[in-house]
């Protein structure tokens, strides 16, 4: 897997968008249906606008996303639901869309029919940020790559919090649920085709661990190098600490 690296944010996330709307596309042609994952969060702005003027048949695709917090309302800011009704059904309204409910009365319940949709077939493309602590959804260090579970219930560390209120979703870190339902590496790994969009400057040292390092649970981005398509799409910024 070799980075492409973009100039800007804006001409990563048209790259990045164009590769997925091709394999959409693909798999509509093959098999009448396209499953997919999608990531949030402000990294995935420029991707999910450039994705909104390709040319797709939302009717034929299903829309599964990596995480909720647990109990926030899709009201706040910060709901990843409200994030993708907003920033992705919005054009793409005809999709079939799994969304995470952080709100679900009953939590274990609400996985497992999660879990059964998830794996009812193949999933064909996963997009799959990368997080400043090198987290992949809500999987922070030290995470677990070995649960076989769908999703899961997970408390989020400190750097993962602190992320948040950075990128503006939460005034202060105490507003900041203390759990989230999560995608399991294990899920995320067995998708067909993972595309990271990862810009900008503060996600420079995580792409650096992940790349360099060995696999390891303290790097959670680092498992995504054992996938079979992989593809990672960095704006200078990111790529600003890897040598040539």
């Amino acid at each position: 897997m070799k980075p492409k690296v973009a100039e800007t944010a804006g001409k990563l996330g048209v790259a990045a968008a164009e590769q997925a709307a091709a394999i959409i596309n693909d798999c509509i042609a093959r098999r009448g249906l396209a499953r997919i994952v999608l990531s949030t969060g402000a990294s995935q702005f420029t991707f999910l606008e450039a994705l909104a003027l390709c040319k797709v048949d939302w009717s034929k695709v299903e829309m599964f996303h990596l995480d909720e917090y647990v109990g926030l309302p899709v009201t706040h800011p910060a709901s990843f639901r409200k994030y993708l009704q907003e920033r992705f059904l919005s054009y793409a309204a005809r999709a079939k869309a799994y969304l995470v409910n952080g709100e679900a009365e009953d939590i274990d319940a609400h996985i497992a029919e999660l879990t059964r949709e998830i794996r009812r077939a193949p999933i064909d493309l996963s997009l799959i940020g990368i997080g400043e602590n090198a987290h992949i959804a809500f999987n922070d260090p030290p995470a677990d790559f070995d649960t076989t579970a769908a999703y899961k219930v997970v408390e989020l560390d400190e750097a993962c919090k602190s992320q948040q209120v950075r990128e503006g979703w939460f005034a202060s870190i105490d507003e900041v649920p203390k759990q989230a339902i999560t995608m399991t590496v294990r899920q995320i790994l067995d998708s067909e085709t993972i595309i990271s969009c990862v810009p900008y400057q503060v996600k420079a040292n995580a792409i650096m661990l992940a790349l360099r390092e060995e696999i390891t649970e303290q790097v959670p981005a680092s498992i995504l190098k054992i996938h079979k398509d992989w593809r990672l799409f960095l704006d200078q910024e990111s790529a600003s600490e890897l040598s040539a």
